[in-house]
């Protein structure tokens, strides 16, 4: 089941151990809790509350960059094809926190190969492009700690190797940088949308991973939300606090209720198995989420406005 490219250097081992051995139940929790921070569902809600809450051209710029770093890592993973630490070490490293819960900890195509970590791309990307964005001292303070905490986290976790680690970071910088020159050279959003969506599509061919489809399925989505809320939405950006409090809760409600229904017609067997058609249909599941709550949900935005003001 364990099948790919086992390589190293011993130092990265060595660490992993010694930290798994000597952070105690403090330095577990904290790396578990910076882990989960990092994951595809807390960097899709900070996306949202940043598209929804603060400026709705920011967070698509932000999110665009995201979406590049979370389709460049997983192509990349799937070339390198390199062995998750616990699983090619399990004699002297523990996974604290499997990738994911609901398949086998030792099935690679589900829990996907090591480097570089995706976390830690998304991380980098996500507060680094913010960074960007924001320019203050406090944003910029947040942008180098949050990626490093949360990079940390992954090796002393077990799932990966300190190198994964800094491969994730340096995607997630190329990330940013790429889609800096990029808005600068196409000013039309939906064309930047369709150029990443081209460079990533060619991924089907040599991925088999679960990030790889659930970022072409966000992406897709993107690539239609956009101009679909820009024709036929149109919401603008707010500073009423019930406002912001009610599109955030709204979105988070429908993604997790959607992520639940439209499951319920697959059995939990084929979306772990790994075939293409159990990754094409999630990737349609993050397509269809993610366009619902940029592209149709916004429509009742102007009802939340309405409350908390005074008659």
């Amino acid at each position: 089941m364990v099948n790919g490219n086992v390589f190293y250097f011993d130092w990265e081992v060595d660490l992993i151990e010694w930290l798994q051995q000597n952070m105690g139940k403090i330095g577990e929790t904290a790396s578990k809790i910076f882990s989960y921070i990092g994951g595809e569902t807390i960097s899709l809600l900070l996306i949202i509350i940043l598209v929804f809450c603060y400026k709705k051209e920011v967070g698509k710029r932000v999110s665009l960059t995201v979406l590049t770093a979370s389709m460049w890592f997983p192509m990349i993973k799937n070339i390198v094809l390199r062995v998750r630490p616990y699983m090619a070490h399990p004699d002297k490293v523990k996974c604290l926190q499997v990738v994911e819960p609901d398949a086998d900890p030792m099935d690679i195509v589900q829990q996907g190969y090591s480097c570089p970590s995706g976390h830690a791309a998304t991380s980098a990307a996500l507060f680094g492009g913010v960074g960007m964005e924001v320019r203050k001292r406090w944003m910029w303070t947040l942008a180098i700690v949050m990626p490093l905490l949360i990079g940390f986290s992954r090796f002393a976790v077990g799932v990966h190797y300190p190198t994964d680690v800094l491969g994730g970071w340096l995607v997630g910088l190329l990330a940013i940088g790429f889609n800096v020159l990029l808005n600068k050279k196409v000013q039309k959003e939906w064309l930047r949308c369709v150029i990443l969506l081209v460079l990533s599509v060619p991924g089907i061919f040599w991925c088999n991973s679960r990030d790889y489809y659930t970022a072409l399925g966000l992406l897709i989505a993107a690539t239609i939300a956009f101009p679909f809320e820009a024709k036929y939405v149109r919401f603008e950006d707010t500073r009423n606090v019930w406002a912001m409090i009610l599109r955030s809760v709204g979105a988070f409600a429908i993604y997790f209720a959607l992520n639940t229904l439209l499951k319920m017609p697959f059995s939990k067997d084929f979306l772990n198995s790994g075939v293409l058609a159990a990754n094409l249909v999630r990737t349609a599941r993050y397509a269809i989420i993610l366009f619902v709550i940029l592209g149709v949900y916004p429509k009742v935005f102007p009802v939340f406005e309405k409350i908390g003001k005074k008659k």
